[in-house]
């Protein structure tokens, strides 16, 4: 199913019924090669898209020319689903790398929403936790030195993945370059540099040729500061993503 990886291993899930309504609802997939802007800032939209294979990216240009990435989506995002809402972006969506793309049109989704509400909260859900993921990509510029923020992506990345089957917890395809992480934790290419050299160094995990390997997770969940509360995991995949072996939200 092209809806498999929605809200997969979340504490809020979709049932049978509520994939098939989706399904029911998806127009068509369409390819976008690396590179390319699939949503323009700006433009007037009538479509949302769930991503059902590779990365995507959200970014804003500033006027200078300027590129500032503020989100990257994996498999089961409903990359712009507030689109619905909005009706056009603030910000660019690109394909990161080649990827396909479910398209639902947004009189499908008014459809739904008048006719399920169950599966309106579902889907409200889903743009509540890009919200959430937002905080925290503030909270780890605002507030993190420039390893913890590194690791903190890469933690964060990691319990993403694990959620979809795109990681065994401690290794996972990262198609994304220096500079991009760069951009991600406010960072230069030299200072990303020098900080993966830390890291690998220092025994935590290894970033080469789009691959990330993790050699102690708890330690760098530690480093990070890397709580997965923010992405409401459910506790099997959370305990798992921050190297803990009891309960973790227990009081």
């Amino acid at each position: 199913m092209l809806t498999r990886n929605i809200l997969r291993n979340r504490d809020v899930t979709l049932s049978v019924e509520e994939r098939q309504i989706l399904e029911a609802a998806i127009s068509h997939t369409q390819a976008y090669p690396a590179g390319r802007i699939v949503v323009r800032q700006g433009v007037p939209v009538n479509i949302s898209t769930l991503l059902v294979r590779g990365f995507m990216t959200r970014h804003v240009d500033a006027p200078d020319g300027r590129r500032h990435l503020v989100a990257v989506h994996v498999p089961g995002d409903f990359v712009d689903l507030h689109a619905y809402a909005l009706k056009k972006l603030d910000h660019d969506v690109g394909a990161l790398t080649d990827v396909e793309v479910a398209v639902l049109s947004h009189a499908s989704l008014e459809r739904i929403q008048e006719k399920d509400a169950r599966l309106t909260r579902r889907l409200w859900f889903l743009t509540l936790l890009d919200a959430a993921m937002h905080r925290n990509w503030i909270f780890r510029l605002a507030s993190l030195n420039a390893v913890q923020r590194v690791a903190h992506f890469l933690c964060e990345t990691n319990a993403r993945l694990l959620a979809i089957g795109e990681s065994d917890g401690h290794a996972f395809a990262l198609p994304m370059t220096q500079a991009d992480i760069g951009e991600v934790c406010g960072l230069t290419n030299v200072h990303v540099n020098r900080v993966l050299r830390e890291l690998r160094e220092g025994g935590l995990c290894e970033f080469r040729s789009s691959q990330v390997s993790i050699s102690d997770l708890p330690r760098l969940v530690r480093k990070a500061l890397f709580d997965p509360g923010y992405l409401y995991l459910d506790q099997r995949t959370a305990l798992t993503a921050s190297a803990q072996d009891g309960p973790l939200y227990a009081k």
